[in-house]
């Protein structure tokens, strides 16, 4: 992650925004806080998982 998309992400959190766009790619990017209130993984890997790797679902 490079240190905008990383400033991007803390933005959104401090405003309590579940989702940012990645300053390098464009996309839509889910941020800590909504991938904790979803309360599970979900197996995609994302970005900013809460979850511990031992914790994180894999996709059937």
């Amino acid at each position: 992650m490079t240190p905008a998309s990383e400033k991007a992400h803390d933005t959104a959190v401090a405003a309590g925004r579940d989702f940012y766009t990645d300053p390098d790619t464009g996309l839509m990017v889910m941020t800590v806080l909504y991938l904790k209130n979803r309360g599970y993984c979900c197996g995609n890997i994302c970005r900013h998982c809460p979850y511990d790797r031992g914790e994180q679902s894999t996709k059937n």
